[in-house]
């Protein structure tokens, strides 16, 4: 990662409202990723993982919590950002090169964060666990950012409806290698069979070791919920279109999306975990609705008083979801004396004394969380005020 100090960062309140349909910033789309990233830190860092409010959980199986809509939010939003970032490079094919390499290089990067955050602090490369949520980031940032400078938008609804359409048929049509008929089961189906034959069971999500909800076959449907992102920057940045018709239209896309996505959960069922082509519908209709009401409201309306906090963490995501995952291993590593006279991890000690003696166990677990969260928007906002980004 490289840091940087940029002007931007503190003229993103100060300067006239950035609207859409021109080359610029959206502040509203900065204010969607911190919402989605501070929920993610929520929802990663319980005080007590046996412990947990349910919508702060995943979905067992089939089905969706507000904890599922986390992560194709924020796929969504990189369709989105790409967009904007590479709207200009797209115009000049004789720079598509450079351009492809740039992407490549943040792509590479991304997966690089998401594999030493798998390997710390073991650095056991035997069983380290190779698909990941940096890792599927920078795929579908690869492929879509490639996809954005060489195709046009109808080519990409194309290539969402032949993704959504070729994946139900895989997982409902192709039989599965040493198990029998396809199926939507966790362990049996195509794509838990193909990543324990691509990458090894050693190589898998640890509270499995059988299959990967960040798995190989099912990073083709999270592709999906990028290009419609970017399908919603190309419809937001038309400048000939009024800001009430862009969401206006914005809304209706959207509810049509999350209503295909509910008839199709009746044989293709919504599931996170295998990034179902309904879940993409589903959730990527909800991810068009919320920020067409940010884009009205901070872009358009120009009502920003309260955006500070989600702005802060929006503007340095990646690095606050990085270093959310790494502190509290890094606090663990500490050891200090427990009640009982043994020795036991500084993030644990610091949990069992100042939370959980003063509220039922359920709310200390929540309690750690929110803490967490404030402690994260302290550091983020002294980086904010002092205007620094670190850039991947």
């Amino acid at each position: 990662m490289q840091t940087v100090t940029q002007a931007a960062v503190h003229t993103t309140h100060t300067v006239p409202l950035v609207e859409a349909s021109q080359p610029g910033r959206l502040v509203s789309l900065d204010v969607f990723r911190g919402i989605t990233v501070m929920a993610m830190i929520l929802v990663n860092n319980p005080g007590d993982w046996g412990h947990i409010y349910a919508p702060l959980e995943h979905a067992h199986w089939h089905g969706c919590t507000p904890t599922d809509l986390i992560f194709p939010f924020f796929l969504f939003i990189v369709g989105v950002s790409l967009v904007y970032a590479l709207d200009g490079a797209r115009q000049q094919p004789a720079t598509h090169g450079r351009t492809m390499l740039r992407i490549l290089r943040r792509a590479s990067v991304l997966y690089g964060l998401g594999l030493f955050s798998a390997l710390f602090p073991a650095f056991d490369f035997s069983t380290v666990r190779i698909p990941g949520v940096l890792a599927r980031i920078a795929v579908v940032f690869l492929v879509c950012g490639v996809v954005f400078l060489k195709t046009n938008w109808r080519q990409q609804a194309g290539l969402l409806a032949f993704i959504l359409v070729l994946y139900n048929v895989l997982l409902q049509v192709v039989p599965v290698p040493g198990y029998g008929p396809a199926n939507l089961e966790a362990t049996t189906n195509l794509g838990a069979w193909l990543d324990r034959t691509v990458l090894g069971e050693n190589h898998l999500w640890k509270q499995s070791r059988t299959w990967d909800p960040e798995g190989i076959l099912g990073t083709l449907p999270a592709v999906g919920t990028g290009l419609l992102g970017m399908l919603t920057a190309r419809w937001l940045r038309q400048r000939t279109v009024e800001p009430a018709t862009k969401v206006a239209w914005l809304f209706v896309a959207g509810g049509a999306a999350v209503l295909l996505g509910l008839i199709w959960n009746g044989w293709f069922p919504i599931n996170k975990s295998l990034w179902t082509s309904s879940y993409v519908l589903y959730a990527g209709g909800l991810a068009a609705a919320a920020l067409a009401a940010l884009y009205w409201l901070c872009d358009v309306q120009g009502l920003r008083g309260w955006i500070k906090a989600p702005l802060v963490y929006g503007v340095n995501a990646i690095t606050v979801f990085f270093l959310s995952s790494l502190i509290p291993r890094v606090l663990n590593m500490i050891k200090v004396g427990g009640a009982d006279g043994q020795p036991q991890g500084l993030r644990d000690w610091l949990y069992h004394t100042f939370f959980v003696p003063y509220f039922s166990p359920i709310n200390a677990s929540l309690a750690g969380a929110i803490v967490c969260v404030l402690i994260w928007l302290g550091v983020l906002w002294v980086m904010y005020k002092k205007q620094i980004i670190i850039k991947v």
